[in-house]
């Protein structure tokens, strides 16, 4: 077998459109399937070529005969400051590989550092969540570890979920499961375009415990399927609107919430299965919910991604977090609450706990360095930090 080619022999350079066959592979080998269980080209063009903040800078490690050593890719993103409605430019550590053969060869440090200095003229911010294996990596690297996202769960069937934790804490394999039966709409059919005055009817009743309906709206009378027309958009834009003048009061970085940025984030996502929820009151969207079954080991949970209501509107809020306990098909939910939130106050009467030992560690830096922020100076939802 002939010896491998040294670190520095290897050619670093932007990652191609020809080299998606060769990374697909790659990140297969060395992280598996991802999310949808399968990396496929559409997912990766969606995620990292489609997003609505633009294309993902990469880079690749190429051997003398032409072969893939590593990859590495930065996600864009944007955050919206709170008070000055700045935008700061941000990239995500995301989707990196080394073959098995050069790992422990310095590639995986070599196109991190590299990249950073790539984009140091277009982001102020880096930011990731990583695990307890690459931790110390980024740490060497210069990133300052922020803190623990808390996850808050709601236990939806209590026998199933304490017979899944007990596996999960015991590491017992888990068996070959279907996915969770979900009743509610796709959020793909739910964004899909449909005839103006197809979207939900009013709600004259407004009834804070009523049936979700088959479009996932709570406490209506509407006969409609979920669909979101130019009326359902209209309304969800106002929404929006009202939410984003009531959040520059906050002067924490946040995302700002689009109907753009909601499409593509959670209704174009390939193999992703976002649901959503949606909450009227006398004919107005009040709140809307996004989520999605998932397995997580033994256990069916639905990931609780994204929670929009009107500004000071806790019961919109507690009526979608009871219901998405009600229709998800799940043992448990799970999300996290950002502190202030209507979302955090209606948490505890919709039956809402932090659990311990859970979350996710925010890790962060600028190109040049140390960011100077803390966990307190963010203001996110599950959504923002899910790996995708």
């Amino acid at each position: 077998m002939s010896a491998l080619p040294a670190p520095a022999e290897l050619t670093i350079r932007p990652l191609a459109e020809a080299d998606l066959p060769a990374v697909l592979d790659l990140l297969t080998a060395s992280l598996a399937g991802g999310p949808t269980g399968t990396r496929t080209a559409d997912f990766f063009t969606w995620k990292h070529r489609l997003g609505p903040f633009g294309a993902s800078p990469g880079l690749v490690a190429e051997t003398p005969d032409g072969r893939l050593a590593g990859v590495r890719l930065f996600l864009r993103w944007q955050w919206h400051e709170g008070g000055t409605g700045r935008t700061v430019t941000a990239v995500r550590p995301v989707d990196t590989a080394t073959r098995p053969d050069f790992q422990g060869r310095g590639i995986f440090r070599r196109l991190t550092l590299d990249l950073l200095e790539q984009v140091s003229g277009q982001a102020e911010l880096v930011f990731n969540t990583p695990n307890g294996n690459s931790l110390p990596g980024y740490r060497r690297m210069g990133w300052q570890e922020l803190g623990r996202v808390p996850v808050a769960l709601r236990p939806v069937r209590p026998a199933a979920f304490a017979r899944g934790v007990r596996a999960a804490l015991a590491r017992t394999p888990a068996g070959a499961a279907a996915p969770p039966v979900c009743r509610l709409p796709t959020a793909r059919s739910w964004f899909a375009d449909r005839p103006a005055g197809t979207g939900p009817a009013d709600d004259p009743a407004g009834a804070p415990n009523g049936p979700t309906g088959p479009n996932g709206s709570i406490g209506s009378n509407e006969g409609s399927t979920g669909t979101a027309g130019p009326t359902a958009d209209g309304r969800l834009a106002e929404l929006l609107r009202e939410r984003a003048a009531a959040d520059r009061a906050d002067p924490r970085l946040a995302v700002l919430r689009t109907p753009e940025f909601l499409r593509w984030r959670y209704a174009e996502a390939p193999g992703l299965d976002y649901r959503v929820l949606t909450c009227h009151r006398g004919g107005e969207l009040t709140g809307l919910a996004i989520g999605r079954p998932r397995r997580r080991g033994p256990l069916a949970e639905f990931t609780l991604a994204d929670l929009l209501v009107r500004p000071g509107d806790r019961d919109s809020a507690a009526r979608l977090l009871r219901a998405a306990a009600r229709e998800s098909g799940c043992d448990h939910v799970a999300t996290h609450f950002s502190p202030g939130t209507e979302a955090a106050a209606a948490a505890l009467r919709a039956g809402y706990l932090r659990a311990p030992r859970t979350g996710m560690t925010l890790a962060a830096r600028t190109p040049a360095g140390r960011t100077g922020l803390a966990l307190s100076d963010w203001r996110f939802t599950l959504g923002d930090l899910e790996v995708f």
